[in-house]
């Protein structure tokens, strides 16, 4: 009897050293990993994806579009809005894609189809939003144009891009914004002071065609 108790003693002991390693363990990993700048933008597994645009967006030239057309496969296709601004349909020919949302070109699509056939139902998607961009350019480790799909402030895309490379001037971040009259304005970016919520207003919401400098 004894000599089963000793084992079963030591069975237990070594259980418990296990059970007070595995916190230690888990305690010593590192909760976050901050980019060489300090900031924890540059770790782009935060970034979520882009891939599904705004209800309100408008469509533009280079998008490509997935028109779904219910019971007839045979009008359903994927097609590239063109330079022009159309698409091309089977039966109704050119139609204007450019300047209204997908559901505004759902309904323009079903009012031309129903002169073909009955109550047709249509499904207008953005596959590949491709005419709405913004561009990132200096200091960031994946500098570049990238689609402005959805809702985007520069805080997302210094995070889109990568974060900063290490002599990046953190304080003299700016937004450059083309009027219609081709001056260019520009915006200043403190992510030092954005970061600790004193300037929040400088976190402004990207348009099409807006650069991101960072010197």
């Amino acid at each position: 009897m004894i000599p089963i108790l000793g084992t079963t003693l030591r069975a237990i002991s070594v259980v418990l050293v296990a059970c007070t390693l595995i916190p230690a363990t888990a305690q010593s990993m590192p909760a976050n990993i901050k980019n060489s700048a300090g900031g924890a933008v540059g770790s782009t597994a935060s970034v979520p994806p882009r891939d599904i645009v705004a209800a309100d967006y408008v469509i533009g030239a280079d998008d490509v579009l997935a028109i779904n057309v219910w019971k007839e496969p045979d009008l359903s296709r994927t097609v590239p809005v063109r330079p022009d601004g159309k698409i091309t349909l089977p039966l109704v020919g050119d139609i204007a894609a450019t300047g209204q949302t997908p559901k505004q070109l759902q309904a323009s699509i079903e009012q031309d189809l129903a002169k073909f056939i009955s109550k047709p139902a249509v499904t207008v998607i953005v596959q590949e939003p491709k005419s709405h961009k913004f561009n990132i350019v200096g200091e960031v480790q994946r500098p570049g144009s990238y689609p402005l799909a959805t809702p985007m402030t520069v805080l997302d895309a210094i995070a889109l891009a990568g974060g900063f490379r290490d002599w990046a001037k953190l304080k003299s971040i700016y937004v450059l914004r083309a009027g219609a009259n081709g001056a260019q304005t520009k915006f200043a970016f403190n992510y030092k002071k954005v970061i600790k919520g004193h300037a929040s207003e400088q976190n402004i919401q990207l348009r099409t065609g807006d650069t991101v400098v960072v010197p």
